[in-house]
């Protein structure tokens, strides 16, 4: 045990959890936490806004596998959190959110930047602490860091009183903690595993749908593995996208409303679908009374809330990806012969080639020609985080992922502004990795002041913007569905791109054709500072294939 401050004692503990690198700004409520951080040798990452720190410490997250860390002040710091800890909270992504409060004797008295944190954070995060002692503070985040990445991972909020932070007291940092109500396993029950093995041994047509669960558990290789053997196609959810390598011959690509035709199609033709770390939420499944509904499902998840929350599962299996695969693996080899079902993989191979050759005479600079060309310049462990609307749809289709955590993007939450600060994130996290942020200039505008920080702090990524100078989804919905009304959605292409980077103390340039687009990328990738690449696009194009809100997966648009 040692004397030290509540600040003191929270660096310290942050130490212990292999923490070298914060995300936040400083206010009244948290100075001294931010005076104990110059003696702590923690890296602190001066944010632009305290979205963009959340969005930070969650990029840094989901490219590292650790828990991400950010900071900000009571009241409107604390409230300016709120949208990215949600955003970690529906994509399941490990954040640490520390904030300072008001002295405990101001709080519920309506004190200067006062807000009620626990009550505002408690239904975005796993859990959420406030300790009133600065003793408390070691075991405060030693439950935070393992709450936050064991089981279903999630966020975290720290909320701490500012006469805690100054508070002297003994201090003692536990080696491990105990949670009552809390003991996650992640071992699947064997009655499930044999059940779902029987399943997939006999199925003619089977099917694995992919969801983020595979990354968190890292569980890519014994996805593979199983479905190799089963010659089962493999479709991704959004947030799964990269957990198989996206040429992979098994692979399908993303399910859903903007899923390709081949997962759309496929998994409606499956007679046994194990669906395995996914939510089966209504952007992956459409109409989800037609969602599968001549096949037997296999739903595993490490979180029994999910399983049968949107369909009833034919088969139910709680555990961790990982062990779940493996033992389904164990169980199959002993009820089937490898190569049993070839003509279902052809059916597959054929419906991917029938794709190909529709996309292959691509001439015109438009979205998809642009994402392919960008496949083709970027080393394969690339790191690419997407904005918000029609460029993360685009990027979902026609950027193929080839490795796990290398494909970063708001899922759940839909957050506009996401993809530029998770890429800083991300560069954080794998400073040696080529980042880039795939975007919109609607989404991209939303936390384009993330560009001071990249300067300053030295984070160099690529920025590649497909500027319709619109936002782009509603207008694209706009035209579909409400017989091109436009309201509220002409950006009027202000501001300039090119000149904002420069203001900024970063690279901008503009493009117009596949070689000046190559031009630029190779440039950005050997810059020291982060490049702006604006690549203006047509207002009109749609995000396409789509299947229209309330429809099933079998009443998609934009099929040639």
């Amino acid at each position: 045990m040692a004397e030290m401050s509540g600040a003191k004692a929270l660096l310290e503990s942050l130490k212990r959890e292999k923490v070298n690198v914060v995300f936040g700004i400083p206010g009244g409520a948290n100075l001294p936490i931010y005076d104990a951080l110059i003696d702590s040798g923690i890296r602190h990452i001066l944010c632009r806004h305290e979205q963009s720190a959340a969005h930070m410490a969650d990029g840094f997250a989901r490219a590292s596998g650790m828990a991400g860390v950010c900071f900000a002040t009571s009241g409107p710091g604390t409230t300016n959190l709120v949208t990215g800890i949600a955003n970690a909270q529906m994509d399941s992504s490990p954040v640490v959110a520390i904030t300072g409060q008001v002295a405990t004797s101001f709080i519920g008295k309506d004190a200067f930047q006062e807000t009620d944190t626990m009550g505002i954070t408690t239904p975005i995060t796993k859990y959420n602490f406030q300790p009133r002692n600065a003793n408390e503070i070691p075991i405060v985040v030693k439950k935070a860091f393992y709450i936050a990445t064991t089981g279903r991972p999630g966020p975290v909020v720290i909320d701490i009183p500012k006469d805690v932070q100054n508070q002297e007291a003994e201090i003692d940092f536990p080696k491990k903690v105990d949670i009552r109500g809390y003991k996650p396993n992640g071992e699947p029950e064997m009655e499930g595993v044999k059940n779902g093995a029987k399943l997939l041994a006999d199925a003619d047509r089977p099917m694995i749908l992919a969801g983020g669960g595979i990354k968190a558990s890292q569980a890519h290789q014994s996805l593979q593995r199983l479905a190799e053997f089963l010659n089962a196609p493999v479709a991704t959810t959004f947030m799964g996208k990269g957990c198989i390598p996206e040429d992979h011959p098994l692979s399908l690509g993303i399910v859903g409303m903007h899923g390709t035709p081949e997962a759309n199609t496929l998994i409606l033709e499956a007679d046994v679908l194990l669906a395995i770390g996914v939510r089966l939420s209504d952007r992956t499944t459409g109409n989800i009374d037609e969602f599968c509904s001549n096949a037997k499902i296999i739903h595993a998840d490490i979180d029994a809330a999910e399983v049968g929350k949107n369909r009833i599962a034919d088969v139910s299996i709680i555990g961790d990806a990982n062990k779940t695969l493996n033992k389904l693996a164990a169980s199959v080899v002993r009820k089937v012969q490898k190569g049993k079902k070839d003509e279902w993989v052809k059916r597959a191979e054929q419906l991917k080639n029938e794709r190909e050759i529709s996309e292959s005479g691509d001439t015109a600079f438009a979205p998809r020609l642009i994402l392919k060309t960008l496949r083709k310049l970027l080393p394969r462990n690339t790191i690419v985080t997407t904005e918000v609307g029609q460029n993360q749809m685009w990027a979902g289709l026609f950027f193929k992922s080839y490795l796990p955590r290398t494909f970063i993007s708001s899922g759940g939450l839909g957050t506009m502004g996401f993809g530029f600060p998770a890429s800083l994130g991300a560069k954080i996290a794998k400073p040696s990795v080529p980042v880039v942020d795939i975007a919109g200039d609607g989404s991209f505008m939303m936390t384009e002041n993330s560009l001071g920080t990249s300067v300053v702090e030295k984070i160099p990524v690529t920025v590649v913007v497909l500027n319709n100078s619109m936002l782009g989804m509603p207008a694209q919905w706009q035209r579909f569905f409400y017989n091109r009304r436009y309201s509220a959605v002409d950006l009027k292409r202000i501001p300039d791109l090119v000149k904002l980077a420069s203001s900024y103390g970063a690279q901008g340039v503009r493009v117009s054709s596949v070689e000046e687009l190559e031009h630029a990328v190779k440039t950005a990738l050997k810059s020291d500072v982060t490049t702006v690449i604006d690549v203006p696009i047509s207002p009109e194009e749609d995000v396409l294939p789509m299947v229209s809100p309330g429809n099933g997966l079998s009443s998609t648009m934009g099929v040639t």
